[in-house]
């Protein structure tokens, strides 16, 4: 492996930069920031899908994989930046949304008019003898995973939008078609990708419904056939790159699994994304509510990963926000009074990990969900989606529009806040989706005065120089400890302790004499002392080293 000390940036290209007043972020908008991104000093930009699609899923339905959509941009941008991110010394990571493709897709249409060649690439299904639905599958979006296929009678399968046809990986010709996608964009110069959902991909050769009282999802996640297509992914196209760095986007995998598609020995995946972090703020495990985070569960659940990984040999991708998540800051911390504090904390605790960091834009300047009162600031399908089901249930509509506030997605889609006028300094038109909070959070503030990009620049090349936090394996510290998030890596004879205080308070901690002899390699709590018993403020963060 030769990816465990770099660091990814993920940039949403619709929301980065718009070169041409359209109010849509482009590709020579990436371009244009280029000297931004090599300021950080990232190794690898990952871009979210700027492909042709209806965008009914902000480009996660995909009508084209080998064309850019023109509100992005043309083949040419694509190329003219490439040579800017090579130039720059920066590798590109791009979106693969292989589990599905939007109905607009030419296969689609094709099997629409009755090609069965093409019908076998997608789940086509005839109603059960009743006329029931195929399956009881709930789609991810909500309602029934099932659309009418035409007007044959038959239905197709969506796990998503219902104009996100999923594909049949049964079919060989689709895997094929999977793996000329792929090198399609490696011969354009690209090394790096991330695969969405892709340990969906591999649903039973006949569908069932799901047991009364279970969740359908459970019935076509993690399935066996899932890594052998990966890796027979792998061996026909990235896998053939050594220095290909690949994630999965793994929802409701399990430590086993994880283990599994990311051991090097197993030549499928170098890591991947799972999120059960990211849902310690669900009530009951229902995404659309407000109620604040469980922090030792929170805990809990990074310290399950973090060893289980270390031990087992895996690997994963280590990230707080990303384009689907609200912003980490209002989850996890206090923006009010210690949004700088909470920041350097959630940068330190993943940044100093065992895992690969992703850092989401707007993340390393400290941006914050966007301060919105209506739902007609809202863009996004599921949000709309999931504030209807919420007040078709019988919830206040103040409520559920404060569910929606808390977890949508477009929380961390926001435009890229350059500076503090109207539009960010992002578009001179009016952008897709509004931001509110520019005048105060915005790159131009923060290169100037700020804490936070000098923070993340730090903790990135602490994890160049020191191969301890780079490779070294993983034990927690001090679980007993409330609000604290301590861990110990090891590599070597060099040795790391990272402790993080979660709290609006002080907390004390005991700490060993072998760190008391350490020193500090970063803290964001400027004079803070090494003793018996350490006092850590509230939002601070501090690493001891011993040894190189």
């Amino acid at each position: 492996m030769s990816f465990q000390n770099k660091v990814v940036y993920q940039l949403y290209p619709k929301s980065f930069f718009d070169s041409n007043g359209d109010g849509i972020g482009d590709l020579p908008g990436i371009t244009a920031k280029m000297d931004y991104l090599q300021s950080l000093n990232v190794d690898i930009v990952w871009l979210n899908p700027f492909f042709v699609s209806p965008q009914n899923d902000n480009g996660y339905d995909v009508a084209d994989y080998r064309a850019i959509d023109p509100r992005f941009g043309t083949m040419a941008d694509f190329d003219r930046m490439m040579a800017a991110f090579k130039a720059a010394g920066i590798g590109v990571m791009l979106d693969m949304v292989l589990n599905h493709t939007s109905t607009a897709h030419e296969w689609f249409q094709r099997a629409l008019a009755g090609d069965k060649y093409y019908q076998d690439y997608y789940w086509i299904y005839p109603p059960k003898p009743n006329g029931d639905l195929p399956t009881n599958w709930d789609s991810k979006f909500g309602g029934p995973a099932w659309a009418p296929f035409g007007d044959t009678g038959n239905y197709y399968l969506h796990l998503y939008d219902r104009t996100q046809a999923d594909l049949n990986w049964h079919n060989p010709h689709v895997r094929q078609e999977a793996a000329d996608i792929v090198n399609f964009w490696r011969a354009k110069g690209v090394e790096h990708f991330r695969f969405d959902v892709m340990n969906v991909i591999g649903k039973d050769e006949r569908l069932v419904d799901a047991p009364a009282g279970t969740e359908s999802k459970f019935l076509y996640t993690d399935k066996p056939v899932v890594q052998r297509y990966i890796q027979d992914l792998a061996a026909q196209s990235y896998g053939q790159d050594a220095e290909s760095v690949t994630v999965g986007e793994m929802s409701s995998t399990t430590l086993p699994h994880a283990i599994e598609y990311t051991r090097p020995d197993e030549h499928a995946l170098s890591m991947i994304f799972q999120f059960h972090h990211l849902k310690t703020d669900y009530d009951h495990g229902e995404k659309w509510t407000t109620k604040r985070y469980d922090f030792n569960l929170l805990r809990d659940l990074l310290h399950h990963w973090a060893t289980g990984l270390s031990d087992g040999g895996g690997w994963q991708a280590l990230f707080w926000n990303n384009h689907d998540q609200p912003r980490a800051l209002n989850r996890f911390g206090d923006v009010e009074h210690y949004r700088v504090r909470t920041a350097q904390v959630l940068a330190a605790s993943i940044h100093l990990n065992r895992g690969t960091p992703y850092i989401y834009m707007g993340e390393e300047i400290g941006m914050t969900d966007p301060e919105y009162h209506t739902m007609d600031d809202y863009v996004d399908v599921e949000a709309h989606n999931a504030y209807r089901r919420l007040t078709d249930a019988g919830m206040a509509a103040d409520d559920a529009f404060a569910a929606v506030h808390a977890k949508a997605r477009d929380n961390s889609r926001t435009p890229m806040q350059w500076d503090g006028s109207e539009n960010a300094g992002f578009t001179t038109g009016t952008p897709w989706l509004r931001s509110t909070n520019q005048a105060t959070i915005n790159v131009q503030n923060e290169l100037a005065s700020g804490a936070i990009f000098d923070f993340y620049q730090q903790l990135i090349a602490l994890r160049k120089r020191y191969p301890v936090i780079s490779m070294g394996d993983y034990t927690p510290y001090a679980t007993d400890v409330d609000w604290v998030f301590g861990f110990i890596r090891q590599y070597g004879a060099s040795r790391l302790l990272v402790l993080n205080n979660y709290a609006e308070h002080d907390v004390t901690i005991p700490v060993g004499a072998e760190w008391q002899r350490g020193r500090i390699l970063i803290s964001n709590v400027p004079g803070i002392r090494v003793t018996e018993r350490m006092t850590l403020p509230a939002f601070s963060t501090v690493a001891i080293l011993v040894g190189d």
